[in-house]
């Protein structure tokens, strides 16, 4: 649990940083039409589309692979919970009838 968030950091801190990169390149680009001096404007329009293949990869990646992450967690706990029914059919089918209880008295107010 603690590595998962140490990566949702080392995520989210990468995220601020191509994010701020990128910001960053946009800047350039507005101030440099200011100028209107067209050289400099091809330049930082190529860094900006640069950057911005770059972030958009490295975005693309990151969910890619906290998809990864969450499905084969998901899995991990939906095994476990099998598991769990599997060896104690008779504590699964009591907490399931008192979830019924629970859900019917609910309704049953309204």
């Amino acid at each position: 649990m603690a590595s998962q968030h140490s990566r949702t950091s080392e995520s989210t801190q990468q995220l601020k940083e191509d994010l701020q990169h990128l910001t960053q390149t946009i800047e350039e680009l507005v101030n440099a039409t200011a100028d209107d001096s067209r050289s400099n404007i091809k330049e930082l329009r190529d860094r900006a589309e640069k950057r911005l293949k770059d972030t958009r990869e490295r975005l693309e990646a990151r969910g890619e692979r906290l998809y990864g992450e969450a499905r084969d967690n998901v899995t991990q706990q939906a095994d476990a919970c099998d598991r769990y029914v599997h060896d104690n059919p008779w504590t699964s089918i009591g907490i399931g009838a008192a979830v019924g209880v629970v859900v019917g008295m609910l309704i049953g107010r309204r």
